[in-house]
């Protein structure tokens, strides 16, 4: 740790700043600021009530006014810091507002009606979490099934992305065959085609193979990506010829180099492709919008489109299940991050 801390604040001035030190800690807290500051907006407003997302200016951290019980009310009042004509600051608790004038009481004598204008009034606010943000959704929104049912499409997705992309350019680097370049120049060309323009011929294949309303009708159409056949191509391009043909001489089948030869030694790429595909996968929304339209059939992303209605948003339940959707694709990532490091110091050959 203290090597750590050393490194972190070494300076080029020695043990003053040279103004190259000054710009490096500028550029980093900049850099963080705008990389990580708007997932920590995020999470925090994840945890804020209806009503604080709704203050401006708005707060960093999730502010609830407190609030008391009086009596001859029937529900609880928010307290307010008062004040007074006199500079004296005094707690009150608001009965209600009329334009810019609040009528509050005092709890203690709540018989009493002050009237005071809103300039002169601050809330009383502590910092409160409201988990119920995460729980309700799940209790009342069956979101268990919503979550089931994208794990699913996003592990299957990905599995046979990898497998039927791999094959691919297994045959496209490793085959010498007739229109070899043509055919990938005409899988790479696909990329210049967005999805809104095949989502017609699209539509009409799934519901001609019975797919319509079905899980298999989000991941089958998906699994060929040009950019992974690509990608897995031009890295097993630098894999000598060689080590396949020394296999061939000990008699081992097209398949067994495939599956004991390539594939190993595409681990980097694959890891690669794999954090693609999980992306891409868990966080498709069109596709799976227009296949499915029984609710129970609806994917995390789909299902978070029903908290935005056409007249009111409910932006706390929004906000905290994104964060749930968020949470898969970072631990994903993290963890074959560890396995594309040392699959290219491990599998690479001289």
């Amino acid at each position: 740790m203290s090597r750590a801390t050393e490194f972190v604040f070494r300076r080029r001035g020695g043990r003053g700043w040279h103004w190259t030190d000054l710009f490096t800690w500028f550029w980093l807290v900049a850099g963080f600021v705008l990389m990580f500051g708007p997932a920590i907006w995020l999470v925090n407003s994840s945890f804020k009530t209806p009503a604080a997302l709704a203050e401006f200016p708005p707060t960093i951290l999730p502010y609830v006014t407190a609030e008391v019980t009086v009596e001859g009310y029937d529900k609880p009042l928010q307290l307010f810091e008062v004040t007074l004509e006199d500079g004296s600051v005094r707690v009150f608790a608001e009965v209600r507002r009329v334009g810019t004038v609040a009528q509050m009481v005092d709890p203690a004598n709540p018989a009493e009606i002050i009237r005071v204008n809103i300039k002169d009034r601050t809330p009383v606010r502590t910092v409160s979490f409201a988990t119920e943000n995460y729980v309700q959704p799940f209790l009342a929104f069956d979101m268990f099934r919503y979550l089931s049912n994208s794990v699913f499409v996003t592990v299957m997705a990905t599995i046979i992305t990898l497998i039927t992309n791999s094959m691919a350019a297994f045959a496209l680097s490793k085959y010498n065959f007739r229109g070899r370049a043509t055919v990938m120049v005409l899988i790479v060309a696909t990329l210049m085609i967005p999805l809104s323009v095949i989502l017609v011929p699209l539509y009409s294949v799934i519901a001609g193979m019975g797919l319509f309303n079905s899980l298999w009708g989000v991941i089958l159409p998906t699994v060929a990506t040009p950019t992974g056949v690509f990608m897995l191509r031009q890295y097993m391009l630098t894999i000598p010829d060689e080590l396949i043909d020394a296999a061939r001489m000990d008699k081992a089948s097209e398949w067994q180099i495939y599956w004991r030869i390539i594939l190993p030694l595409t681990a980097p790429a694959l890891a690669v492709l794999a954090i693609f595909s999980v992306v891409w996968r868990w966080n498709d929304f069109l596709w799976p919008l227009i296949v499915l339209s029984r609710r129970e059939l609806y994917t995390l992303q789909v299902a978070l489109n029903t908290y935005a209605g056409e007249t009111n948003v409910q932006w706390h339940f929004l906000l905290a299940m994104t964060v749930i959707t968020m949470i898969p694709v970072v631990l994903v990532f993290v963890f074959l991050q560890r396995f594309i490091t040392t699959g290219i110091a491990g599998a690479g050959l001289k």
